[in-house]
């Protein structure tokens, strides 16, 4: 299994070149950081068009994450930082694929 992590910096204006790499490295799972982007505008037309399945966590103009998977759905298990009972950062999200737990944190 192939896990790699891509700080993309902003998913909607670089979404091109993210697409290229999906298509390059083929990683089984993805893990973003810095999407930049609110939940309501994350481009999963995109995403699933390329052959992923996914989850996010988004935050508009800053920070975000998210999980990217081939074949399989991700399952979320925690969003917001263990321990931070007021994160408002969008900063961890932790899913589970096939039976591994990853977690995206930026």
């Amino acid at each position: 299994m192939k896990i790699a992590t891509f700080n993309v910096n902003g998913i909607n204006s670089r979404l091109p070149r993210l697409l290229e790499w999906l298509e390059e490295a083929r990683p089984d799972i993805a893990c973003l950081q810095e999407i930049k982007t609110s939940d309501e505008t994350f481009p999963i037309g995109a995403i699933e068009d390329a052959g992923y399945r996914a989850i996010w966590h988004g935050q508009k103009g800053f920070n975000g994450v998210a999980v990217l998977c081939r074949g399989a759905a991700p399952v979320e298990r925690r969003r917001g930082l263990p321990g931070d009972p007021d994160d408002t950062h969008s900063r961890y999200l932790e899913a589970e694929v096939e039976g591994m737990v990853v977690a995206s944190i930026y």
